[in-house]
């Protein structure tokens, strides 16, 4: 099993340069990444398909490079695709000068990642305190479901205080911009 290619150029091939990685060890780390996301919830093929990705410099491959990549079928990168792509995770560009497709991965992919998870906590504290108040604040049901929209709304005050502590260190860290 082969992961990218550290050498990868910006129009898809490889340009030869050997830049001295075991690519034995980037195999062994694109594995135990990807089967930390799958016990995550994460299905397994995308999770694959994430982490190969993810340590490839140009952050993008093709559907043929990923096959090749991580020894699986072009209708396995497929599936795994439409799944990072429905959760806004990767994106497709078509190659400049060709009709290929390349899967991109966004940039600030985990900070976008928590902020849509903002939302769908949003939405879920909503319905959860409509919940409440159908069943009743004082029926059991009733307090358990007040609690859990609670909990939510305290976890996104904490997600968005979290989210202004993490841009102001990485300030910090000399990273360049992200778009």
């Amino acid at each position: 099993m082969g992961t990218a290619r550290a050498g990868d150029r910006d129009d898809g091939r490889d340009d030869g340069r050997d830049d001295g990685r075991d690519q034995e060890a980037v195999s062994r780390f694109v594995e135990r990444f990807a089967a930390q996301l799958t016990d995550a919830g994460m299905q397994r093929m995308a999770a694959r398909v994430f982490a190969a990705l993810l340590v490839s410099d140009r952050g993008a491959m093709t559907s043929a490079e990923l096959s090749e990549a991580l020894s699986i079928s072009p209708a396995a990168v497929s599936g795994a695709i439409a799944y990072l792509s429905q959760v806004d995770m990767v994106s497709r560009e078509r190659e400049p000068g060709s009709r290929r497709d390349r899967y991109v991965l966004h940039n600030a992919i985990w900070y976008e990642t928590f902020a849509r998870r903002d939302q769908l906590l949003d939405r879920w504290e909503t319905t959860l305190r409509e919940g409440a108040a159908t069943l009743g604040p004082g029926s059991p049901a009733g307090a358990r479901v007040a609690e859990t929209a609670a909990f939510f709304a305290f976890l996104r005050q904490e997600i968005l205080g979290m989210m202004d502590r993490w841009r102001a260190h990485r300030a910090t860290l000399g990273l360049p911009d992200a778009p």
